[in-house]
């Protein structure tokens, strides 16, 4: 996707030099390839240094090991899923040839109760995570987010200003001491539940951002892991009452789907608007789209998946206690580990050379590192990975 003459004019009036507009330009045509865009590059990109560090190339997955890194869902798309995907595949030669996108639309829309116009379709969130940078922030009006967090490469690649503010010390976000460090930011980043620890930000955390932001700022919710929390509240009732927030889904997670790619922006028209010159297209999968309404049409679906991986988590959760090692509680699919004496980085490469990839880990931190939830069958060879590494 190229900039256009008015985008380009604008955000030159944003602030952004034409070297920026350049990197806006590449992020926009070429932003799958970079290492920070989406889960699966930052694993991959994890799994190459440490095959460097031996040595070696990338080269295929073992299949017997065990790829817990970039927070996939094990249990792939449900059932009507598929079955959608099976009905509108030999129709791939044509553009949402029945209306793909628009039924995944209304949808969304439905599930989560506001009018279709505040629902900005994408392949999966990436797309407008990155789109969210472009519209909001410029090299003065900063993008604001927890550290650590998720979501912070695109607006450091594109040239705006990153401000990093420390987590509470229950690891949910800190608005008060976002607003302090810049109290003129253009967006307001929440990822609840948070990537890398799971945790969870309260309600009134979200309110205070928009009670004390500039006017003309935005709050972005990133929701990617919500359906995996027991507590979590979804900030899409906010959208439908009109305030200044975004709130990003994707459907890579709880749902299954982190290879077919669905997801959405969920604002008021105003925001999508000025969201939509950088997002997509037009032109979605209309696998994705099918099997993302397939499954929002399954009733108890999230419910039932969400209980799958919490019994996973906990039985991990007791073995990492009766070992007496250091995790954050973390309500998603995934956590965060602390071994004593060892960098996350030196636990990720031990845990390698038993063929268990676990993931990577924040520079805020270097002594954790963040753990995916597999399978029953994965984390039971993790725990036995693990239970060598620290026997070594």
């Amino acid at each position: 996707m190229s900039i256009s003459p008015k985008q380009s004019e604008s955000l030159l009036e944003k602030g952004f030099s034409r070297r920026h507009l350049g990197r806006i330009s590449s992020l926009l045509t070429a932003a799958a390839a970079l290492p920070f865009y989406n889960e699966f590059t930052m694993a991959q990109e994890v799994e190459d240094r440490m095959n460097r560090r031996s040595g070696g190339m990338r080269r295929p997955m073992d299949p017997d090991a065990v790829r817990i890194t970039s927070n996939e869902n094990p249990l792939g798309p449900c059932k009507e899923g598929l079955e959608a995907i099976y009905k509108v595949a030999p129709l791939g030669g044509r553009y949402s040839p029945t209306g793909e996108a628009a039924d995944f639309t209304a949808m969304v829309a439905q599930t989560e109760g506001v009018k279709p116009d505040y629902v900005f379709a994408s392949a999966g969130s990436s797309p407008v995570l990155t789109a969210s940078a472009c519209a909001y922030t410029s090299p003065t009006r900063s993008w604001t987010m927890a550290n650590p967090g998720y979501g912070g490469g695109a607006p450091a690649y594109i040239g705006s200003k990153v401000v990093r503010v420390a987590l509470r010390s229950d690891y949910s976000h800190d608005a008060e001491a976002m607003i302090k460090a810049d109290p003129n930011a253009g967006a307001y980043y929440i990822c609840n539940p948070n990537n890398p620890t799971g945790t969870v930000t309260a309600r009134k955390e979200i309110k205070y951002l928009l009670a004390h932001k500039p006017k003309d700022a935005v709050v972005v919710v990133d929701e990617a892991y919500i359906h995996f929390s027991d507590s979590a509240q979804t900030c899409t009732d906010l959208v439908a009452q009109d305030k200044d927030v975004v709130v990003l889904r994707t459907f890579s997670k709880a749902y299954g789907m982190a290879g077919i790619r669905a997801g959405c922006a969920i604002g008021r028209p105003d925001l999508l608007a000025k969201l939509r010159p950088f997002g997509s297209n037009g032109m979605l999968p209309i696998t994705g789209m099918a099997c993302a309404a397939a499954s929002l049409r399954v009733k108890g679906l999230v419910e039932e998946r969400r209980a799958i991986n919490k019994k996973i988590r906990e039985d991990v959760f007791a073995f990492l206690s009766k070992k007496k090692i250091d995790f954050i509680p973390s309500e998603t699919n995934c956590f965060m580990l602390t071994v004593k004496g060892m960098t996350g980085q030196q636990v990720n490469e031990a845990m390698g050379k038993h063929k268990v990839y676990i993931g990577r880990t924040w520079p805020i931190w270097p002594e954790r590192v963040r753990v995916s939830v597999g399978t029953a069958e994965e984390m039971a060879k993790f725990k036995m990975a693990f239970e060598k590494v620290l026997n070594a």
